[in-house]
């Protein structure tokens, strides 16, 4: 399990543009969608991961992101790993393992859904349909469904789910395998600083783990 959580937070950051063909209601959320997050230069989101696997498995953990867009830097911060990168160099540090890698920043797979791509991953490579309304608590949600236009992709089906803020509040991932991925935004600060010590990897709040240099 900790292997495809690995797999799923693989990341880049990269500004695409233009949508694949799709119904007009679903384009126009999108697009409003894409204008929010486009305005931030910096995030800084609590969000929950979980995954089901088809034979029953189920994990869950919470997790911390913080991203800043003008430099491509991110930070993400789970119970099983961190994830750091000051937009050159990527420190992927395996907790149960003690070990951390070292890989360039934009090794990653275009394809790659994980905590840094949530808000861009939906702009290039989809057609949408919209999907109404849910209801979650108090709170409407529109729901858009996508489906890859690559289909040697491992996604079937993703579901995003819109609030009435243009905010993503969760995207739902359903593979080739059947298993379901979601990840859930909890909270989500925008547009203030974030330190530049979130985003450089310091070896002493790692000791006695393993560096593995992969570049």
């Amino acid at each position: 399990m900790k292997r495809n959580v690995a797999v799923l937070v693989a990341l880049i950051w990269s500004c695409l543009t233009g949508f694949a063909q799709g119904d007009a209601a679903a384009k126009k959320l999108l697009d409003q969608v894409s204008k929010k997050y486009d305005a931030y230069t910096t995030i800084q989101s609590n969000f929950t991961f979980s995954a089901k696997q088809t034979q029953g498995d189920a994990h869950q953990e919470k997790g911390v992101l913080f991203l800043n867009k003008p430099k491509n830097q991110y930070r993400i911060q789970l119970n099983s790993q961190d994830l750091i990168s000051d937009g050159k160099t990527l420190w992927s540090v395996l907790k149960t393992d003690k070990e951390v890698q070292i890989g360039d920043a934009e090794s990653g797979t275009e394809t790659s859904i994980g905590p840094s791509t949530l808000f861009t991953f939906y702009k290039t490579g989809f057609k949408y349909s919209s999907k109404g309304n849910e209801r979650v608590g108090s709170e409407i949600l529109n729901v858009v469904e996508l489906t890859p236009v690559d289909t040697r992709t491992n996604y079937v089906t993703i579901r995003l789910r819109i609030n009435k803020n243009m905010h993503i509040h969760d995207v739902q991932i359903l593979d080739k395998g059947g298993a379901q991925y979601t990840y859930t935004i909890q909270t989500l600060y925008v547009n203030h600083r974030i330190a530049p010590s979130n985003f450089t990897f310091n070896k002493s709040d790692y000791p006695s783990y393993e560096i593995v240099d992969l570049r």
